[in-house]
């Protein structure tokens, strides 16, 4: 089985490299990859999850519902934080309202991940749906570790440029 990991991930890996130029990689993700990173996300999770062809037909439009909600509550929250940096005023009624905002946050996220676990019980056996939350995360630490040593890498890679002149 770790074997099989291992190789998920250098897959993984190596189609995220052609997936993020280099050059945008302190950018939001444009549409195009955030498409590309969304179907590696998928084929991780269908991997990680092993679904039968049954069990992926009800599992991704449920899945598929959870994740909108997910991005509609982040959307919402870089909303609030992009007004309030705007809207300036005094840096501890910002700071107040920031603490009450992410502790309404994280009760939302909350509440959207309780509902859905739920909601994935019903859809698939206890010990896939048990699995869904902790392959999201492994997928994410893997993309941040990727996008990390990208970063790394271009950073090395310009110290040898200004080395070299």
């Amino acid at each position: 089985m770790k074997r099989f990991d291992f190789k998920i991930i250098w897959i993984v890996l190596l189609m995220l490299t052609g997936a993020l130029p280099v050059s945008v990689a302190q950018q939001p993700p444009s549409d195009e990859a955030a498409e590309k990173i969304k179907a590696l996300q998928m084929q991780y999770l269908a991997k990680k999850l092993d679904l039968s062809p049954e069990e992926a037909q009800k599992f991704w439009p449920v899945y598929q519902n959870y994740t909108r909600e997910v991005e509609t509550l982040i959307a919402e929250r870089h909303s609030k934080r992009q007004q309030d940096k705007v809207s300036g005023g005094d840096p501890d009624d910002i700071a107040r309202r920031n603490m009450d905002n992410d502790l309404g946050y994280e009760k939302k996220m909350f509440d959207i991940r309780s509902r859905y676990t739920n909601e994935f019980q019903r859809v698939l056996p206890a010990r896939k749906a048990g699995a869904v939350f902790k392959s999201e995360r492994e997928f994410r630490t893997i993309m941040i570790n990727h996008l990390n040593n990208q970063r790394l890498n271009r950073m090395n890679q310009g110290a040898n440029f200004r080395r070299r002149q």
